[in-house]
């Protein structure tokens, strides 16, 4: 399923540089949906697809795209992950995240993670296009329903000392949130490309964060305060 012959678009002007791709994301439909509008397209060229976190960061290190086009939700590991894994391995490929989930909790942490800009599946073909080639240029990019919410975001009033509504590390709210999915340590680790020993160090270190003992607990602060969405 993953990757598939790279396609040069048609009637491509000389003078408009191609821009590179590599395709993330699980289902079948959505990467020949993007696959087809961006072979109508000049100035593309699609180098590949994944269908899962960690095999897009095997392509993308392989193939060095331009840009990364990558889901967050993926069975076989998440978009977080893998955009935290390319920024560790400084690629000079840049992410743009495309998914359907506009939520603080998935925004955010791909934003930390080294995303370059952040966009949803509704787009129009032509902002998706735009968006694409202001990604390798380097300059972020967010659809007007997540600028609006980061705004809000930053305009909320910063909480009194000790009384944080977040007071998790980025990695401790993606391994709070895959708790919370029911996800094992050892998946976990796996997803995160982490060891299962520090997975428990980053539970260990949210759990006194929360005030709290175990993993239920935890996931039910988490919705109190807000911290899981």
């Amino acid at each position: 399923m993953p990757e598939t012959p790279a396609e040069t678009p048609a009637d491509t002007p000389a003078d408009v540089p191609v821009i590179t791709l590599l395709l993330v994301d699980d289902h079948p439909v959505v990467r020949d949906g993007l696959r087809g509008m961006f072979a109508e397209a000049p100035g593309f060229e699609v180098l590949g697809e994944a269908e899962s976190g960690p095999r897009g960061v095997e392509l993308a290190t392989a193939l060095r795209p331009d840009v990364v086009l990558m889901d967050l939700r993926m069975p076989g590991g998440g978009g977080v992950a893998a955009i935290a894994e390319l920024t560790r391995r400084g690629l000079p490929s840049k992410v743009l995240v495309l998914t359907t989930y506009d939520t603080d909790t998935d925004t955010l942490p791909a934003i930390e993670a080294g995303a370059t800009g952040y966009l949803l599946k509704d787009a129009p073909r032509e902002e998706l296009f735009t968006a694409v080639r202001a990604a390798a240029e380097g300059r972020t990019v967010l659809s007007p329903a997540v600028a609006t919410r980061l705004v809000t975001q930053v305009r909320k009033p910063a909480p009194a000392a000790g009384t944080s509504a977040s007071p998790l590390s980025a990695r401790e709210r993606e391994v709070l949130a895959l708790v919370a999915k029911g996800t094992s340590n050892r998946e976990i680790a796996r997803i995160l490309f982490v060891s299962e020993a520090t997975v428990k160090t980053h539970l260990t270190h949210l759990y006194a964060k929360l005030g709290v003992n175990d993993r239920a607990a935890a996931v039910a602060t988490g919705y109190e305060r807000g911290i899981l969405g």
